[in-house]
């Protein structure tokens, strides 16, 4: 796990691991029976995948715009398009458009292919140094 989720306890809790590529964060949150929401089909709680979708976000922002707090979400919406497998997830974030305080950022989640992802987030972010 990077330093910067390190810090995060629900981030520990959910194991997440970072793979970095230049300005590019890759997110995985490995498979493990807690995730798991409904167990009749089996399927990963829906609040695990939209906490790791939201901390990916958090640390694509603060790797683009590092300084000492972290960035601070104004609003999230995550949009879920398919139920997770019981199996490895996998996410990325892109910054689509950042001014001096506030950064707008997209993610995914998969789990096999990239091209069909099992949920996303739209949010915006404070990365302004000081409260509004």
């Amino acid at each position: 796990m990077s330093d910067l989720l390190s810090t995060i306890p629900y981030a520990r809790f959910l194991g997440l691991l970072t793979q970095r590529e230049d300005d590019l964060l890759t997110v995985t949150m490995p498979f493990a029976d807690k995730l798991i929401g409904n167990p009749v089909l089996p399927a990963l709680h829906g609040g695990s995948t939209a906490a790791m979708l939201e901390l990916t976000a958090v640390a694509q922002v603060a790797v683009l715009y590092p300084r000492l707090a972290l960035p601070r979400p104004i609003n999230v919406t995550v949009t879920y398009l398919r139920s997770g497998r019981p199996q490895d997830v996998l996410a990325r974030a892109r910054i689509s458009k950042a001014g001096r305080r506030v950064a707008h950022v997209q993610a995914e989640a998969w789990q096999d292919d990239e091209n069909q992802p099992i949920a996303s987030l739209s949010a915006h972010f404070l990365v302004a140094e000081h409260d509004l």
